[in-house]
């Protein structure tokens, strides 16, 4: 048995939530500079210059690439070989993003209370997904969530008969009336399957993916291709202002579903994939 402290865990997610919000990766970055060569109108084109350049300088003077320092949520596969000393996951957790936003200075955005709104003043709790897996070691998956492309999801309860193209109608017409909203050029997080919570979980960790890799099962990664390719027919276009890239890569992620059910989310990221991972 291997442990690990209450310690351990929140210096490493402190760590997490300011890299996360200061350097975009360097797939997202790669993603950024191919859709700015991909994009044929010229307000498009110029945007797509200002989200580069506002990720160079995020990086250089060590200052969040956007005001929006978002929700925190992780992803824990938590080895069943290790104990946790000190304390619980969750104490961990939300010790390191309240030491994490209070550091490096980022907003913070929750309120204690969705209807009474009175800010907790270190942007937690922290929504917390875990899974317990083999081994001795401990993968911790962190996204800040903005609230502007989180505010652009949805959850549908399809009919099964509704079938490949029922799914595909059902994404592109949501992104279509989500419009500049989320911030495009985005990324969509595609669930299917499940029950109406599972998906939705599903479509949140779609986002964590490397930008624009494809499902395994190539039926599913031809349906994220279809999916882009619909979407960016769209002519929404980077921050609204039109053009071929409203999205940079849609991702799929798909559960066991009940006969009777074929449940669908679509969680948008916009066009700042932040996340960090981190194996201890």
């Amino acid at each position: 048995m291997r442990e690990l402290t209450v310690e351990e865990i929140a210096g490493q997610v402190a760590e997490m939530c300011q890299e996360a919000n200061i350097y975009l990766g360097e797939e997202e970055i790669k993603a950024l500079t191919s859709a700015l060569e991909r994009e044929e109108s010229a307000p498009g084109k110029e945007v797509l210059r200002q989200l580069i350049e506002n990720v160079r300088i995020a990086r250089e003077e060590k200052m969040p690439i956007c005001q929006d320092t978002g929700f925190a949520v992780f992803f824990v596969d938590w080895g069943q070989e290790v104990h946790l000393v000190g304390g619980t996951l969750e104490e961990a957790i939300n010790e390191g993003v309240r030491r994490g936003y209070r550091e490096g200075y980022l907003r913070k955005s929750v309120v204690e209370d969705p209807l009474r709104r009175v800010n907790t003043g270190d942007n937690t709790p922290a929504v917390i997904h875990t899974k317990l897996v083999p081994g001795d070691k401990v993968k911790i998956r962190f996204a800040p969530k903005g609230g502007g492309s989180e505010n652009m999801s949805t959850v549908k309860m399809l009919k099964p008969a509704d079938g490949v193209e029922g799914i595909i109608d059902f994404v592109v017409d949501h992104v279509k009336k989500a419009g500049p909203n989320p911030c495009p050029p985005v990324v969509v997080g595609v669930g299917i399957g499940g029950t109406f919570d599972k998906v939705a979980v599903l479509a949140k960790e779609s986002l964590l993916r490397t930008v624009g890799e494809p499902h395994p099962d190539p039926f599913y990664a031809d349906m994220e291709r279809r999916i882009l390719e619909r979407v960016n027919n769209l002519g929404i276009g980077p921050m609204g202002y039109g053009g071929r890239v409203t999205a940079l890569a849609v991702h799929i992620e798909v559960f066991p579903s009940h006969i009777a059910s074929m449940a669908v989310a679509v969680n948008i990221n916009c066009h700042a994939a932040r996340h960090r991972e981190r194996i201890i």
